[in-house]
């Protein structure tokens, strides 16, 4: 009970630990046992799967040969309703927010107060609060960036059954502003807090990117707020390590080997605490089929899934950026189930910098960091905004050319070559695979319809037009069916 664990005052770190670990972990008891999401795997319900497959398996980016249950239909915008790998995503975030709710509850001056709780601790508690306020406002933003109009609960609601009300696009938009802008003063200044812990850059940086998606959201130019939010961030203590390469930021050691001076908000593992069949261990295991060498990425054995779509190959033109494999993979897909059907990609290795794999001995389970949040995106984010008449190009083409020179990229960029389409390939040759691509085509108006198409866009080999309807996914059947209050989003 609440009464019995919060006597011992580290248990307010604690609490904030599960808020971070449920972002990483499958639930309380490792990778196959006491799952926080029931009725689906334990680790398909894990919070970086189901965010990272419908950001990237609906995209030119990526596609997964597996064909357990519903997954394919992400492959070829063929959802519905009932898609349980679409509930996994919206359970969990919920679950998110349920979480980051309680700790709200139990730190409230009326809840200290009461507990005697030392000023020290007090002290530090401000902190947590503000952290565990950004998490609940990360997963409202994934949550409304994904379904549109969802239940929206705070800490002031009652714990017990109740039906949750769903709010639209301009109520969350307007709730998550509010709540980072709030928050600002009582998070830690850059780079003070423990790696892995969300300081004031990473607030700024969530509320740019909510700024710079406002016209898909809420139909208005946020592009002038999101360049201001974004100043923080750029001027902050996070740099780009010139002297390592882009390789090291995907590797085991990524929190130490020089990449952890670039990655504002990562979602941590460890192959022997952090063990789960989601998250890393999932992307780097996925990736390796075929004749690919499995101990070339640190791990015991390859599970065949994913490869990348032609598409995106034919982006990089000798970019040292695109870890392809080629040998005995076909750059067309012909049969989506084959792996040797597209390419596979080789950017997550649980090798360390230094040699040898990741903490798990036995190369099950990986320790790569995930970068929700890197500097190298916030640059794209710059030249995006330059591109839409808010910055310099010139700026903008000397962030993206310290992107290009650290991953040994040939070619220079000047301020010329800053426009949108540029800008939006650039940001697939630095930022795939790493949950943006979804997010990105539908900002810029090449997700739906036909104005860019890849293969098995729509279950057509070549690519079709598909239906404005999927910008967003459906409120899951099962949500509807316990909360009959819910409207469905149009067209589902």
């Amino acid at each position: 009970s609440s009464e019995v664990f919060f006597k011992d005052e580290a248990a307010y770190k604690q609490f904030l630990a599960k808020l971070y670990m449920g972002l990483a972990t499958s639930g309380q008891g490792g990778p196959n046992g006491a799952p926080d999401i029931a009725g689906i795997d334990g680790g398909f319900g894990q919070y970086l799967r189901a965010y990272w497959q419908l950001n990237e398996l609906t995209t030119d980016e990526a596609i997964i040969g597996w064909a357990d249950g519903n997954l394919p239909s992400l492959n070829t915008h063929t959802w519905g309703s009932s898609n349980e790998f679409v509930y996994a995503m919206f359970s969990r975030g919920m679950y998110q927010v349920s979480l980051c709710n309680e700790f709200l509850r139990q730190t409230t001056d009326e809840k200290l107060n009461s507990r005697n709780v030392t000023a020290a601790t007090r002290a530090q508690i401000v902190n947590f609060r503000a952290e565990a306020r950004f998490l609940r406002a990360f997963s409202y933003w994934n949550l409304m960036d994904m379904f549109g109009n969802i239940p929206f609960t705070t800490e002031n609601d009652a714990v017990g059954y109740f039906l949750p009300q769903q709010k639209d696009r301009s109520f969350m938009f307007s709730y998550i502003e509010s709540e980072l802008n709030s928050i600002d003063g009582d998070l830690l200044a850059s780079g003070t807090n423990e790696y892995g812990r969300i300081d004031k850059v990473a607030g700024k940086m969530l509320l740019a990117k909510l700024y710079l998606n406002a016209k898909v959201y809420i139909n208005q130019d946020k592009f002038a707020q999101a360049s201001t939010a974004l100043a923080s961030v750029l001027s902050s203590t996070y740099s780009i390590n010139t002297s390592s390469s882009y390789g090291k930021v995907f590797m085991a050691d990524n929190d130490t080997n020089g990449s952890q001076t670039e990655i504002i908000f990562p979602i941590r593992f460890d192959g022997l605490v952090t063990q789960t069949w989601g998250g890393t261990t999932f992307i780097t295991h996925a990736s390796v089929g075929g004749s690919m060498n499995p101990s070339n990425f640190g791990v015991n054995g390859g599970w065949a899934g994913l490869r990348t779509r032609p598409e995106l190959y034919n982006k990089f033109a000798g970019d040292p950026r695109g870890m392809f494999y080629t040998s005995g993979q076909s750059l067309s897909i012909g049969n989506v189930g084959t792996f040797t059907d597209g390419y596979a990609i080789q950017k997550y290795k649980n090798i360390k910098s230094t040699g040898g794999q990741g903490s798990d001995a036995s190369g099950t389970f990986v320790d790569i960091d995930f970068p929700l949040f890197r500097l190298g995106d916030a640059y794209l984010m710059y030249a995006e905004l330059a591109a839409r008449g808010q910055g310099s190009t010139s700026q903008a083409a000397t962030y993206v050319n310290t992107l290009r020179t650290r991953a040994g990229a040939s070619a220079s960029i000047v301020a010329g070559d800053i426009t949108l389409d540029f800008v939006l390939d650039e940001r697939a040759r630095e930022l795939y695979w790493e949950g943006h691509r979804r997010q990105d085509l539908i900002r810029f108006g090449k997700f739906t319809g036909s104005a860019y198409n890849w293969q098995w866009k729509g279950g057509v080999q070549a690519g079709t037009s598909i239906d404005a309807k999927y910008n967003v996914f459906p409120i899951p059947s099962q949500a509807i069916g316990s909360n009959p209050t819910l409207q469905q989003n149009s067209g589902y």
